[in-house]
């Protein structure tokens, strides 16, 4: 799936957010942050300011994402999901907020339910991230 820079900053952005809900950020959130930032095709040095900086930084607007396609915002929730439960601990701010994100991007209450009980049967078995399957499209 090919998308813009704008849907990737959004995408990179908005699981940052999520990361900042529980007010910890773990090392494999960190590291999955890294790898989700490099796909998208972000530098190395924005990649880590923006993960250092994420608690801090109270400046950034608390919003979810809007996605323009449900299957983009679809993988934005199964990669949500990967990251919240990769500490083994799922926030409710963490659930609230992915909640909110889908409601915004119309995925029904029973896919997200569906999306949440896969992610956490497979817990920190993260062979795969949806963000893998993305191409940033540079204009």
């Amino acid at each position: 799936m090919k998308i813009s820079v704008l849907e990737a900053s959004n995408y990179f952005k908005g699981l940052l957010l999520l990361i900042r809900k529980d007010r910890k950020i773990s090392q494999i959130e960190t590291e999955l942050m890294k790898r989700i930032g490099k796909t998208l095709g972000f530098e190395k040095e924005f990649c880590d300011g923006a993960i250092r900086d994420i608690l801090a930084n109270e400046f950034i607007e608390d919003t979810p994402p809007e996605f323009s396609t449900k299957e983009l915002a679809l993988k934005f929730i199964k990669d949500g999901f990967s990251v919240a439960f990769a500490d083994n601990e799922f926030d409710p701010s963490e659930e609230q907020w992915l909640r909110f994100t889908a409601e915004r991007n119309s995925i029904e209450p029973e896919v997200f339910s569906r999306e949440q009980e896969i992610a956490a049967k497979r817990m920190t078995s993260l062979v795969h991230l949806e963000v893998d399957d993305l191409t940033v499209m540079y204009s």
